[in-house]
């Protein structure tokens, strides 16, 4: 039983591993009436729905009921886990991930966790000391738990493989290098602003492939530009990239790079995130792997410089081909097998 939640961050992982298990075992998902109702829907995964307990940071009376909810969503975990009894609850961290971990424990259900950041979230933090394993996308957050163990980060096999001519022509791209912005699921509104004030000089010498988000998109006829609110095939639009930029989540930030893409990362700060973000983007640059911009100096002017400085950098593209940052699907799997044939 898979459980995760609240953003696509939090469930896409857990699609990539599900669908390497489907074949073999019964999987099945538990989660609230956000967005992993919805994509499991689409999946075809069997759903069992309990009511999500979310910590509001910064606003200490709206989390006061925090214990009391949480008690009841333990119980509904609870009464879901018993009816189903999987042999392994697989976490992928966030808010919707406790209450099942919880309930899990005290049924001893074994608990799998995953931690996609290179420092471990709240709700993981909590977790880990439930969890038989924790596997992590970082190296360096596995030392961070007594449980810990190194596996990378899921990811679907569809994005691997796919053929640059065929994808391109699939989003009626020219022969011109191809730029691909993106600012999460939801888009990005300060991205989006400066990218569309850079269109013109831009497309002289790119395509600009940009996933602006729902209900992001404007009226334009700039040669070149192909904007697209949202995209379920990310094979296809990774598959036409020569250079990316991009948000730092870890999930498409390891995406980028197992793909051997050059990105100018420009991650959440701090006052937007609990500052994981930069903390990705700060090691993937220490390695020489991006190109980092801060959001404090994202302006159209430095926005339009620093693309034409990563599509000029060789030393990048040397360090990608290089890198052994790829899939962690296999790692993961062949733990949850060892856990399975105990």
């Amino acid at each position: 039983m898979f459980c995760g939640g609240g953003s696509a961050g939090h469930v896409m992982p857990n699609i990539a591993i599900y669908e390497l298990l489907r074949d073999k075992y019964d999987v099945c998902y538990i989660g609230t009436d956000a967005i992993e109702k919805n994509i499991c829907g689409k999946f075809g995964i069997g759903f069992s729905e309990f009511k999500g307990v979310k910590l509001v940071r910064g606003k200490i009376l709206c989390n006061l009921s925090i214990p009391f909810k949480l008690f009841k969503s333990v119980k509904q975990c609870k009464a879901i886990l018993s009816k189903h009894r999987p042999d392994i609850l697989f976490c992928k961290g966030g808010y919707a991930s406790l209450p099942p971990a919880i309930a899990a424990s005290k049924l001893k259900i074994t608990v799998i966790t995953h931690e996609s950041d290179l420092t471990a979230g709240l709700a993981n933090k909590i977790i880990a000391a439930k969890s038989r394993y924790v596997l992590t996308s970082f190296p360096s957050t596995a030392k961070q738990f007594k449980n810990g163990l190194y596996c990378g980060s899921p990811m679907r096999e569809s994005l691997f493989g796919r053929d640059k001519t065929t994808a391109k022509a699939q989003m009626k791209l020219d022969g011109r290098p191809t730029v691909l912005v993106f600012g999460g699921g939801s888009g990005s509104r300060i991205i989006n602003d400066c990218l569309r004030r850079n269109l013109f000089e831009l497309c002289k010498k790119y395509n600009i492939l940009h996933l602006c988000g729902r209900g992001n998109a404007t009226d334009s006829n700039i040669d070149g530009y192909k904007q697209i609110e949202f995209c379920e095939d990310m094979g296809s639009v990774y598959a036409c990239a020569d250079y990316a930029v991009a948000r730092c989540g870890s999930n498409s930030a390891h995406e980028l790079i197992a793909l051997k893409i050059p990105t100018l990362f420009i991650p959440l700060d701090n006052g937007s995130s609990r500052g994981d973000q930069v903390m990705n983007a700060r090691y993937f640059n220490d390695l020489g792997l991006c190109h980092v911009l801060a959001e404090r100096n994202l302006t159209p002017q430095t926005l339009k410089e620093e693309i034409e400085r990563l599509t000029c950098d060789d030393k990048i593209k040397s360090a990608l081909r290089n890198s052994n940052v790829g899939c962690g699907n296999d790692k993961i799997i062949e733990v949850i097998e060892k856990v399975i044939n105990r």
